[in-house]
């Protein structure tokens, strides 16, 4: 069956078929209290992430895409990494050549639109004087 992003939301109820575990079950086949269930497999995948994302742009909401996608971007990455981007992107913890850094990685990383953003973050923090010194 084709996926069409327009009609498909919410994915687990419409489409479960296409929602797979990190470790690969399918929706249907997850079971909370089962004993192979860790938190780890609970977390959505980047590809699941990805056809939110479709779902969000083919009902206009362009904003929400665009998190998914990052979403889907960052999603096998650690936590402790992740805390580490949000700490660098607060206001007054970074200064440019941190945050270009973090930019630089995160591409070398395959995660473009995250980069993009935290590029576009710094220019901001720049304009506003939020900057580290």
């Amino acid at each position: 069956m084709a996926f069409d992003p327009g009609t498909e939301y919410p994915l687990g109820r419409r489409r479960p078929d296409l929602v797979r575990t990190p470790g690969g079950l399918a929706l249907g086949e997850l079971e909370l209290h089962g004993e192979d269930v860790t938190a780890a497999e609970l977390r959505a995948t980047p590809e699941t992430l990805r056809l939110q994302a479709d779902v969000a742009r083919a009902t206009g909401r362009t904003q929400l895409a665009d998190n998914l996608l990052r979403a889907a971007e960052l999603a096998p990455l650690p936590d402790e990494t992740i805390l580490e981007i949000y700490t660098a992107l607060r206001p007054r913890r970074s200064s440019a050549g941190e945050l270009e850094s973090w930019a630089a990685w995160l591409e070398g990383w395959g995660a473009p639109a995250t980069a993009a953003f935290v590029r576009e973050a710094a220019e901001v923090y720049a304009e506003r004087g939020l900057l580290a010194v």
